[in-house]
């Protein structure tokens, strides 16, 4: 056995030549160690990762996280957590996006279609009355809840960085870094949910408005129906002054 000399001191490596910590979008990276790869459990709340895999980093000999060649970006490894989508996700994936692009395609059709009865009832004048008016505020109604359904697809469901993490998995490219969202797609994001409930209720209100006027030409077939159009407007399109 080979005793240390007297008086010797074990090399300690330097504090300033860690890799510091940080959050890159999808993982809070600890300290590295120069010169070693660091490794760290796929996330548990991301869905679709294997949660038995591991991501990688590497800190250089200078204490700084290795970067992306050509790029200022942070190198990551997240090819294990990437490929493990079992057979039966694979199949779950498939079905949602046979469902999105069927009811993108119903929501496109019945806009189209309620657009071009709303033009003829606007056309021809003899088409001009209270029901129709009520008619046509419902028609709008549908026609801007599809808008809001396939907006929100767009804006909530599609985010930059998720697009290029699936663009570089397509093109086996192993090292991605995550940028974190900015104030102007968090604060659209809010707008787009926001509007999307806003018409969703107006859409039901405007069904509830059909069964009072129903309710008015039997119960009140001696009262002229014109003065009840703005009341069922109100309560069709004002429902935003109710909490939500």
């Amino acid at each position: 056995m080979i005793l240390p000399e007297p008086g010797f001191q074990p090399k300690t490596l330097p504090r300033h030549d860690l890799c510091p910590p940080g959050w890159d979008g999808l993982i809070c990276w600890p300290q590295g160690r120069p010169g070693v790869h660091t490794k760290v459990p796929c996330p548990l709340y991301i869905y679709d990762f294997n949660h038995q895999g591991h991501a990688y980093r590497k800190c250089d000999v200078n204490g700084s996280w290795v970067s992306v060649e050509g790029s200022n970006r942070t190198w990551a490894n997240y090819s294990d957590c990437l490929r493990s989508l079992l057979p039966g996700q694979e199949e779950e994936k498939d079905f949602f996006d046979r469902l999105y692009v069927i009811y993108t395609i119903g929501y496109a059709l019945s806009f189209i279609s309620l657009l071009g009865a709303i033009i003829i009832m606007v056309y021809f004048r003899r088409l001009h009355c209270t029901r129709n008016y009520i008619h046509m505020h419902l028609f709008v109604s549908f026609m801007l809840r599809a808008v809001s359904i396939m907006v929100t697809d767009k804006v909530v469901h599609t985010n930059v960085r998720l697009q290029e993490f699936d663009t570089a998995l397509m093109d086996n490219y192993k090292t991605i870094s995550a940028m974190p969202l900015d104030n102007f797609q968090f604060v659209g994001c809010k707008i787009t949910v926001l509007l999307f409930i806003y018409f969703l209720a107006t859409n039901y209100y405007w069904i509830l408005v059909e069964g009072l006027y129903l309710h008015s030409l039997i119960f009140m077939a001696f009262y002229s129906d014109t003065k009840y159009l703005w009341g069922f407007t109100l309560i069709g399109w004002g429902e935003l002054l109710c909490p939500l």
